[in-house]
């Protein structure tokens, strides 16, 4: 029998749109998913000796006097990498989520973990939902009629939307067949990078040669 797979999806609060032009990340989330089930959540401000620009912080809700009270970015990265340590990483807009969890993860001195490998539910979604107005995860979240999860922008908030949206594309694909294969996270990093309109090739490949669900 194969064992069931964990995948955690993230979310990142920052102060800007780039840790290569000086943003620090200001709180992460992460939920743990297993068999379309949420089994494990994390969240945390996290303080990086970082301002907060006064746009930042009408978008997220989060102050400098939050980030003041928050414990160290470094102390908080260790646990959270802690937490998803062996499960392969799930993101909206994934480019965005892990340039800040590599640079985070570095300035804290963790080792890389080679599980941490991302997918991302935007690129995933062009290609299973071409007909969506746009691919930013509130649009497809209304489209679906996922759960209300609270503020938007804030990081716990946006990953439960990001791992409903996963879980909504998983059930999507199994219903117009992948002839018994496993949609895993490696299958699904594939879909990612095909090209747009092939989903039906895809399916077909995947087919042929994936291992099978049991």
């Amino acid at each position: 029998m194969t064992a069931m797979e964990t995948v955690a999806v993230i979310d990142f609060e920052t102060t800007g749109i780039s840790p290569g032009q000086g943003a620090r990340a200001t709180e992460i989330a992460a939920v743990l998913l297993r068999d379309g089930e949420i089994v494990g959540r994390f969240q945390s401000l996290m303080n990086a000796g970082a301002w907060i620009a006064p746009f930042i912080h009408s978008l997220t809700g989060i102050s400098n006097a939050m980030i003041a009270a928050a414990p160290p970015a470094r102390t908080v990265m260790r646990e959270v990498m802690a937490f998803t340590r062996g499960c392969p990483m799930v993101a909206h807009n994934a480019s965005f989520d892990r340039s800040f969890w590599l640079a985070e993860a570095a300035a804290a001195g963790c080792e890389p973990d080679p599980a941490h490998r991302f997918a991302c539910t935007m690129l995933l979604a062009r290609r299973v939902y071409p007909q969506a107005p746009n691919h930013k995860l509130g649009t497809l979240a209304a489209l679906h009629h996922l759960p209300d999860n609270g503020s938007a922008h804030r990081a716990l908030a946006d990953a439960m939307t990001a791992a409903q949206l996963w879980m909504k594309l998983r059930r999507d694909l199994q219903a117009r067949g992948t002839g018994g294969a496993a949609l895993t996270h490696e299958r699904m990093c594939e879909l990612q990078r095909s090209a747009r309109g092939g989903i039906d090739r895809w399916l077909r490949q995947g087919a042929r040669r994936a291992p099978k669900s049991d």
